[in-house]
């Protein structure tokens, strides 16, 4: 990848149905940066990854793709700067996966547009990377969650996007599949924002981590200076601590009395402005 691109949302709103989802959120992923989303279910994750790829307008704020504002860029230059791998299953089964990872060439199309050899030369690349090559006949219907999760990956690889948002690549993997499935993420070298459920992948994997809970970002920054003990506590609701182990991963202890106690009434964990660590007031 020639060119990653750097993120930049800032103060986004988002509401739904009339109701408040994202609150305020300021979020910058650096060029190159592997940057993980974390919090608890309903917190906001998904939605916040849904106003990046354009499937859903803030009500409020900006977020910007290398200084462009996403709402003045066409469809299909967004397109070109940002590819999503998301959860919506609506993927017809009757296509094969070279068919299906082909379509991630039709933002460099234009209407009277034919397939070329880079785009050829693209899908086969998407298609080796991601270990899918040696099923490429097969129909996307026939394929196991783990297999389907790598072609949507090889589609958005094929886009040749600057930025890369993901929406739980990881579901329907065994474990080893999913260390391995991180690893070629990071290994693409392009900017990436993703939803990850699990803290343990999201501290092993990422750059930097961004922790919502009820629609704000609670706190942001590399993984030991977001899930501290007390973010642990208040958002997740478990007595844990992340440490650097000496092999160089961050892995989270978890005490052997795992609901943590309730925050004191009217805490709240905020982002301090200069040192990108949460504190408690």
């Amino acid at each position: 990848m020639s060119h990653t691109a750097g993120l930049r949302i800032t103060g986004v709103d988002v509401d739904l149905s009339g109701s408040p989802v994202l609150r305020g959120v300021d979020l910058t992923v650096r060029p190159g940066q592997f940057v993980g989303l974390v919090g608890p279910n309903g917190s906001g994750k998904s939605t916040l990854l849904r106003t990046v790829y354009r499937s859903i307008r803030p009500t409020a704020g900006a977020i910007l793709v290398d200084g462009d504002d996403l709402r003045s860029l066409s469809a299909r230059t967004a397109a070109q700067r940002t590819a999503a791998v998301v959860q919506d299953g609506s993927d017809p089964a009757g296509l094969t996966v070279t068919e299906l990872v082909a379509l991630g060439r039709n933002p460099h199309h234009g209407l009277l547009s034919r397939e070329s050899g880079t785009d050829r030369t693209a899908v086969a690349e998407a298609l080796t990377r991601t270990g899918t090559a040696d099923f490429a006949h097969r129909t996307i219907g026939s394929l196991s969650g783990g297999e389907r999760q790598r072609v949507l990956l090889a589609r958005a690889i094929a886009q040749q996007p600057r930025l890369l948002v993901l929406d739980e690549l990881t579901n329907h993997l065994d474990i080893r599949a999913r260390f391995e499935m991180l690893d070629l993420v990071r290994g693409l070298g392009i900017t990436t924002l993703a939803v990850l459920h699990e803290l343990d992948l999201a501290a092993r994997c990422c750059d930097s981590l961004v922790v919502l809970d009820r629609g704000h970002a609670i706190a942001a920054g590399p993984v030991l200076n977001t899930l501290t003990p007390a973010v642990l506590a208040e958002v997740f609701g478990v007595n844990a601590t992340a440490a650097l182990g000496g092999d160089g991963v961050i892995r989270i202890t978890y005490d052997a009395e795992p609901l943590a106690d309730p925050a004191p009434t009217g805490s709240s964990l905020v982002l301090t402005e200069h040192q990108g660590k949460p504190d408690e007031r």
